[in-house]
């Protein structure tokens, strides 16, 4: 039996672009807010039609030393051309720490399944 973390790819596959694209600074002061923006098919847009849409994307951190990382944040699109309305792939979130870690992002496109990325943050 597969494991859940067995399913998300971090590589691209053919031609669009699934894995989401991390915009962060790589250092911050501890304590002030770091804000991170986040995008599916930044460079080629990944289509988003009823057929073939990305539907969510999600964000994490794991500070230092803590064994599980905490969710941010969550954007789910709903409009893949209902009424020719659109949501487009992307997010913005801002978050507070103590600790330096890794923020995590995931995303899932409904044909070609569950992907990956990550990204250091460095505390002063």
């Amino acid at each position: 039996m597969k494991k859940i973390g067995e399913l998300y790819q971090s590589a691209d596959w053919k031609n669009e672009k699934h894995v989401p694209v991390i915009h962060m600074p790589e250092t911050a002061k501890a304590g002030e807010e770091v804000n991170v923006k986040v995008v599916v098919g930044e460079e080629i847009k990944h289509p988003n039609e009823l057929e073939h849409h990305i539907a969510w994307i999600k964000v994490y951190f794991q500070p230092e030393g803590h064994k599980f990382p905490i969710e941010l944040g969550t954007f789910n699109f709903s409009a893949h051309g209902e009424s020719d309305v659109f949501t487009d792939p992307k997010g913005s979130l801002n978050f507070k720490a103590e600790k330096s870690g890794t923020v995590f992002v995931t995303s899932y496109c409904n044909i070609h399944g569950l992907w990956e990325n990550s990204a250091e943050l460095k505390l002063q």
